[in-house]
């Protein structure tokens, strides 16, 4: 590549950036994370520990979106004295680690401007994700853990910590509904991405005459919410709670006890299930939590859909619709109906490399917002 041509691109990054830097209020993020740091050098920080995370986790998030910007602008600055460098005496070596610099920043700034998109109520919460296969017995099931799959390997790529609060076998292969907790900074931004019905269409290893199969698996994703900050009471005359041996791919406690717990709120039909912990105890205080955020994401839901109807907006809300096919049979494609969204690297999908249709997915919401 041209050095001309290098220098077109980092003109563009560095206009971006500009313009990044006027929406940011640098100067207020700044002035924030000094009263916050202020704050946790005072005694008494710790007295109240669960505010006290709260303006740690408040503060760690500011800084990172001003650090990373500002490592941007010294990145672009250090392309452009290279480029100075390399126009008064030319180093093919240095050229060649520039091609290779240009290509990171590349990468770090679309990265920053997802993680500005982020921007919503709950996006920084940890997030609750939900896989239940539709109708087709085994061939669902097995496209259910296929896809449990591939959210652990996403995870996974995004440094996350995955635990399964439930998981419950398939009858031949694979999972007849499962239920983890993904923690991490922005876990559920990324991952509401994900609400909807995922349809693949395949040859069916389970079709002796190898015939072709749709099979369709709902994935529901609900923030963790702080309990404390969800205004929502659950009348113990409105759930029933039954009690079960745990079923889950391994631990000690599972098989032995009657410690899973399953939660049924009968005004709404919601039904939540824990059985991660030994303890039936601790499974049921889980799924107490995970019915409260379920309630409250209801009411935020309700809420939301009241307003649209006010707006006169029609959008269909639930996780009912379709959001995604994967075609393995007679050609291989991922596409997001919601963006058009697609790729041939089927095998890169199934691996957890989802990033291209959450991004895709969160510049719409953006763009519809806007």
């Amino acid at each position: 590549m041209e050095l001309t041509e290098i220098k077109q691109i980092l003109n563009k990054h560095n206009e971006k950036l500009l313009n990044i830097r006027g929406s940011l209020d640098l100067e207020n993020k700044e002035t924030n994370i000094q009263e916050y740091e202020e704050m946790m050098v005072d005694p008494s920080f710790w007295d109240d520990q669960n505010k006290a995370q709260e303006i740690i986790n408040k503060n760690n998030a500011l800084k990172s979106v001003v650090n990373d910007f500002y490592n941007l602008e010294n990145q672009i600055e250090d392309l452009y004295t290279t480029i100075e460098l390399l126009q008064e005496e030319y180093d093919e070596d240095m050229h060649k680690a520039l091609e290779s610099d240009l290509k990171t920043i590349n990468k770090d700034i679309e990265q920053f401007e997802l993680n500005l998109l982020l921007n919503g109520e709950h996006d920084e919460n940890n997030a609750i994700l939900e896989l239940h296969p539709g109708a087709g017995g085994t061939e669902s099931q097995d496209w259910g853990s296929m896809l449990l799959r591939m959210y652990q390997r996403f995870a996974e790529h995004k440094g996350f910590k995955v635990e399964t609060l439930d998981y419950q076998n398939g009858d031949e292969a694979g999972i007849k509904s499962v239920t983890l907790l993904i923690k991490g900074h922005n876990a559920y931004g990324y991952l509401r991405a994900e609400k909807g019905v995922h349809r693949l269409v395949r040859i069916s290893p389970f079709d002796s005459s190898g015939r072709r199969h749709t099979s369709f698996v709902s994935c529901e994703v609900t923030p963790e919410f702080n309990n404390e900050k969800i205004e929502i009471e659950v009348n113990s005359e409105d759930i029933s709670v039954d009690t079960y041996r745990a079923s889950g791919a391994g631990g000690q406690h599972v098989n032995t006890t009657d410690s899973a717990v399953r939660i049924t709120h009968q005004p709404t039909g919601i039904v939540v299930t824990c059985q991660n912990e030994r303890s039936q105890i601790k499974n049921r205080e889980q799924a107490m939590k995970m019915l409260k955020a379920k309630l409250y994401q209801r009411e935020l839901e309700e809420q939301a859909a009241a307003l649209n109807e006010i707006r006169g907006e029609q959008k269909e809300i639930g996780w009912g619709s379709q959001i995604r096919s994967y075609v393995f049979h007679p050609y291989a494609m991922v596409k997001d109906h919601r963006t058009n969204e697609e790729t041939g690297n089927t095998s890169a999908v199934m691996d957890g490399e989802i990033d291209p249709f959450i991004d895709a997915y969160l510049r719409s919401q953006l763009n519809e917002q806007s």
